[in-house]
Parts: structure tokens; C-alpha cells; sequence
């Protein structure tokens, strides 16, 4: 199998584990985005927590929702995530992504999870990646594209510092 020349967008490892999964350029799912949106923008927890939803996390949620990927190969300086992108792993964690979103002066939205460790992946209204999980919370880069990249190469994310 040999890789699609006209895409740089991922390196060839990345790109494999994601095609592996069901992505393919120009993959657009908006009608299982719009249904996460709405799920979310219903839920309302306990204490009155809610989700903010915005097109960042949207748009994220149309290309790559619901793929499970997994890459091969022993890792940059980790080993490698297992993802699971379904924002609905997020749905009780609305004050936790709340209080991170205040903590960057942006909003975070649920965006899936690592599928070892459940550390939860969020996005901001910018674009950026995070994780978050009972060591910290992670900065996995500005867009998606490094986010993927990062887990599935391995890459040790960067800890966000106290604020």
C-alpha cells in the first residue's frame, strides 16, 4: 500500500493509523457532529454545569468523530495512544472542562479519550488539543492535526503550568 502522494498533511505512520481507522481526506460527518452538539449542549450536571459547543470542536467531530486509532511502532519518547473519538466520553465533565477553560481564558469542549489511560481529550474555541488526566492536564498542540500526530507518534505533550 503506498501513501497518497498529494497528502503531506499527516507523516506516513500517522496517516496509515489513520486510515486504518476510516479517515480519508475530505471525511465530513456533520450530521453525527451536529447530534454530539446537541447531546452535549443538553446535558446539564448535577450542580448546573453545562458544555459550551463552538465550531472548532465541531468541525473536529465531523472529520474525525467516532474513529478508534491505533498506531504501531514503539513511540517517539512514549508509547503510542489508542484514541477514541466520541466527545460523549466528556459528557459528565462539563465543570472540569469548564474550570480549564477559564484557567486559558477560552472554552473547552469534549473531543474523545485515550483508550489505556481514559484521559480525556478536549478542545478549545481556537483549536488546540489537551488532555487531561489524574497526573495533569497536557498540551497536545494548536490544531488537531498536531494533536493526532503527537498521540500516535508518541510525542511527549507538553504539562500546562499552574495557572
Amino acid at each position: 500500500m503506498h501513501a497518497d502522494r498529494s497528502s503531506t498533511r499527516f507523516s506516513v505512520p500517522v496517516d496509515a493509523a489513520l486510515r486504518s481507522a476510516g479517515w480519508q481526506p475530505g471525511r465530513w460527518d456533520i450530521k453525527q457532529a451536529e447530534y454530539w452538539a446537541d447531546a452535549l449542549r443538553g446535558h446539564e450536571s448535577p450542580a448546573g454545569h453545562r458544555h459550551t459547543v463552538f465550531p472548532a470542536a465541531v468541525e473536529a467531530w465531523a472529520e474525525f468523530g467516532g474513529l478508534r486509532v491505533a498506531a504501531s511502532g514503539p513511540g517517539r519518547q512514549l508509547a503510542p495512544a489508542a484514541v477514541h473519538l466520541d466527545p460523549l466520553h466528556g459528557l459528565h465533565m462539563a465543570r472540569t472542562l469548564g474550570d480549564l477553560g477559564r484557567a486559558l481564558d477560552t472554552v473547552v469542549c469534549p473531543l474523545g479519550e485515550e483508550a489505556d489511560s481514559r484521559a480525556l481529550l478536549a478542545i478549545d474555541a481556537e483549536g488546540r488539543v489537551y488532555t487531561l488526566d489524574h497526573t495533569g492536564d497536557w498540551y497536545l498542540g494548536p490544531d488537531i492535526d498536531t494533536a493526532l500526530t503527537t498521540l500516535l507518534s508518541g510525542t511527549e505533550p507538553t504539562r500546562l503550568t499552574a495557572v
